[in-house]
């Protein structure tokens, strides 16, 4: 297809380049994984068509911006983040024009789009480690990889005792063209992910021009997987202990979160600068601390970065005001926003998280107190739409969905499920496609059926079912963005003013609003700090006091 500039949306300054003050400040950007959120063709899996022909609920939730994970080329070993060419889309998603036209659907609506962008490895269908095996030793296309020759005697032995997040060994031998054993190659993630080696200089150039591919077609930024695993380690050297490789953990690793990411992110943004609407770009980084995180998104690097630390914060008041404390203050010195977050496609969704009791991390196989973990869940997103920044909401939990915990054995298709001792296996159960109607054979997925089994009763969640009930979940998000956006003292800043509060209780004003969350189980009288803007459950005011239920939020207008 003809390449193209769509025209961008326009951004909200006209600062010089690298100053922060762009929409991206207090945005809140809805995360849309392809393959679970609308299905176009009925064909049971999620696509692009589908996507597009959903924009309009999207801008009437009241997000800015769309972040679709991945949709390109690829043979799908864990779920397209194994890519085999950043140039197309897989099939099974669409196809460029498709891409196109959602783009410029979304512009017309308002709505920015991010893409993923997954630097750190390819697909092993990847023409570059195709060639690589095929050439054999010698190649040069070998050291766009980490290919290194075994330890023990005939090299049968893997180089380095480094593990992969999905369990086992980070390295696969190879073979030669000859049929003998050959070389290892380096993947963190599964064998059909092999890392990248960014200290070739042809690994940079082709990321380089892949970026303005999609800039020229049209996207307002990227999410980068794996931001902070870019560059290893020189001599990648053993670790020299077990369990300590995973991927939410905060151990230092040498192949993780190395100073020499940053100067490839400099890059980056020289090429984001050169565009018109301030197009930008979000690291996933796990770092060991929010003030590591911080030096991904100093004034020439990146814009935004997740903040995980509050994602694995439990529902405890005092942990939640820590991590707030230590996220705002860390930003601060770089000038970047906050971020927040409370589910993705990689962990249990916050409205099951928080159905058991506190320090269960970002993952469980209990489905808990349904109810209970619903009311948590509204109070958190509250709270989360209130700090200062920008804000992430991931499909589905504006409909509270539970994370579907029961799934068969025979229908999960989570790649490190089927692998010992990685990264959680579960993943599945957050990835259940959304349900739009209250009847179907899938809910209004799509014409057909569904890649995972959709649960009994998902269509009393869906769409159809809350839309119109002042008391769902859904029109509780409405609300909440729709007064985020109106309100004058939401949205981008960088600090909050604590109030005096009643212990398990969050107190904090913003400019002429407050916002107070009980975290404990039982109701707390509180001052009424002015009228009730919105809140996640009922509460009753008396004068000039109110009772704060248990696991509840108002926000308040002064």
């Amino acid at each position: 297809m003809t390449q193209h500039l769509a025209a961008p949306l326009t951004g909200t300054s006209d600062d010089a380049p690298g100053h922060r003050h762009g929409w991206w400040q207090d945005a809140v950007i809805y995360q849309v994984y392809p393959r679970s959120f609308a299905d176009g063709n009925g064909d049971g899996m999620g696509d692009l068509d589908g996507v597009r022909r959903r924009l309009p609920y999207l801008r009437d939730l009241g997000v800015d911006a769309v972040w679709l994970s991945p949709f390109y080329a690829s043979p799908q070993a864990d779920a397209g983040y194994d890519v085999a060419d950043y140039r197309a889309i897989d099939p099974m998603f669409g196809t460029l024009l498709d891409a196109d036209a959602l783009i410029r659907d979304a512009h017309e609506l308002n709505l920015r789009v991010i893409v993923d962008l997954v630097p750190n490895h390819s697909s092993d269908a990847h023409e570059w480690f195709k060639r690589a095996l095929r050439e054999g030793p010698g190649s040069a296309l070998r050291e766009r990889y980490h290919f290194r020759p075994g330890k023990g005697a005939d090299g049968e032995l893997p180089p380095n005792d480094w593990e992969s997040i999905f369990g086992g060994p980070a390295w696969t031998r190879t073979t030669d063209p000859d049929g003998t054993p050959g070389d290892w190659y380096l993947h963190l993630f599964a064998p059909e992910q092999p890392d990248f080696n960014w200290d070739h200089p042809a690994v940079a150039d082709e990321f380089r021009s892949i970026l303005r591919f999609w800039l020229d077609m049209g996207v307002d930024g990227f999410r980068v997987d794996v931001a902070h695993g870019l560059v290893k380690a020189p001599g990648l050297p053993d670790i020299g202990g077990a369990g300590q490789l995973r991927l939410l953990g905060n151990d230092a690793m040498p192949f993780f979160d190395q100073d020499g990411v940053h100067e490839i992110y400099r890059q980056w943004r020289r090429i984001l600068d050169e565009y018109p609407g301030d197009r930008i770009a979000v690291a996933e980084a796990w770092t060991p601390t929010v003030e590591r995180t911080a030096n991904y998104v100093r004034p020439d690097e990146l814009h935004q970065a997740f903040n995980f630390q509050y994602l694995g914060t439990s529902w405890v008041g005092s942990e939640l005001r820590e991590v707030i404390d230590a996220s705002l203050a860390a930003m601060r010195p770089v000038g970047a926003p906050a971020t927040w977050v409370l589910s993705n496609h990689d962990v249990t969704r916050h409205a099951t998280r928080f159905a058991s009791p506190p320090g269960g991390g970002t993952q469980t196989r209990e489905a808990g107190d349904r109810t209970l973990g619903l009311r948590r869940a509204r109070a958190a997103t509250l709270l989360m739409l209130a700090l200062p920044g920008s804000a992430y909401v991931y499909q589905g939990e504006e409909l509270g969905l539970p994370d579907v915990t029961d799934l068969p054995d025979e229908a999960r298709q989570d790649p490190s499920y089927f692998r010992a001792d990685g990264q959680d296996g579960f993943r599945d159960g957050c990835r259940v496609p959304i349900p739009w109607t209250r009847e179907g054979s899938s809910y209004g997925f799509g014409g057909g059926g569904s890649w995972l089994p959709q649960p009994e009763g998902w269509g009393a969640l869906s769409v159809e079912a809350q839309t119109g009930d002042p008391g769902s979940t859904l029109e509780l998000y409405r609300a909440a963005l729709a007064a985020r956006k109106e309100h004058p003292g939401l949205g981008a800043g960088d600090a909050v003013e604590w109030l005096d509060a009643p212990e398990g209780v969050l107190a904090f004003a913003r400019p002429g609003f407050v916002c107070t969350v009980n975290t404990t189980g039982t109701a707390v009288r509180i001052p009424a700090h002015g009228r009730v803007l919105v809140a996640s459950g009922p509460v009753a005011v008396d004068g000039a006091e109110a009772e704060l239920p248990a696991d509840t939020t108002v926000w308040w207008t002064v």
